[in-house]
């Protein structure tokens, strides 16, 4: 029990995006999935970290006097929460690349110009274009309200989602974790695991 609240994920490095990994806009799709992949396994690992300690991004630390609070790692849920905060910008930022790398890429192939065919530059496979086991849905879409991101991406009632951002049927919270999702990534779906297929 001593090692309760223990730290179980390194803080990480606190530079920007950018910084640490040169501009995303001379990356290609498979390098900037990998990094995505990579940030979505993180947070969820970090929710995780959260989760042990039973408490979330917005859980008060302190007592009513000001003082910490004697039950919580409070120094350890801090450093985790301002990792998760700097993930999530960075993380908006990689989505913005991406985004803009796929409307490069299927303007290119409108416009008639082959897409580029070296390996380092090679589109991977989209999800819902996969053989493999699909995830198991966790919410179905009801309704979509017009002129929305989720109308702008193709959702429609009736679709099931079976991954959200890195929130999926495993640890999706009663649905807690895509609100948590959507408030950190406001403004963007995630354009790539947001449907891996429909009903």
């Amino acid at each position: 029990m001593d090692t309760l609240h223990a730290p179980t994920v390194p803080s990480g490095p606190t530079s920007n995006l950018s910084q640490r990994n040169g501009d995303t806009g001379k990356q290609s799709f498979a390098e900037l999935q990998r990094k995505k992949d990579d940030m979505e396994a993180e947070l969820k690992a970090l929710g995780s970290v959260l989760d042990s300690h039973g408490v979330d991004m917005q859980t008060p630390l302190l007592t009513r006097d000001g003082f910490p609070r004697a039950d919580l790692d409070v120094a350890q849920i801090r450093t985790t929460r301002a990792r998760i905060i700097r993930l999530r910008n960075d993380y908006k930022e990689l989505m913005t690349a991406i985004e803009k790398y796929l409307h490069e890429h299927f303007a290119n192939i409108q416009d008639g110009d082959e897409a580029p065919s070296t390996a380092g530059d090679e589109l991977r496979i989209l999800p819902d274009s996969h053989s493999e086991q699909l995830d198991e849905p966790f919410a179905k879409v009801n309704t979509v309200a017009a002129n929305s991101p989720a109308q702008q991406a193709g959702l429609q009632p009736g679709d099931e989602i079976r991954n959200f951002g890195y929130v999926n049927q495993s640890n999706h919270d009663g649905l807690k974790k895509v609100a948590e999702c959507v408030q950190g990534n406001e403004g963007y779906l995630g354009l790539m695991e947001l449907l891996a297929g429909r009903s």
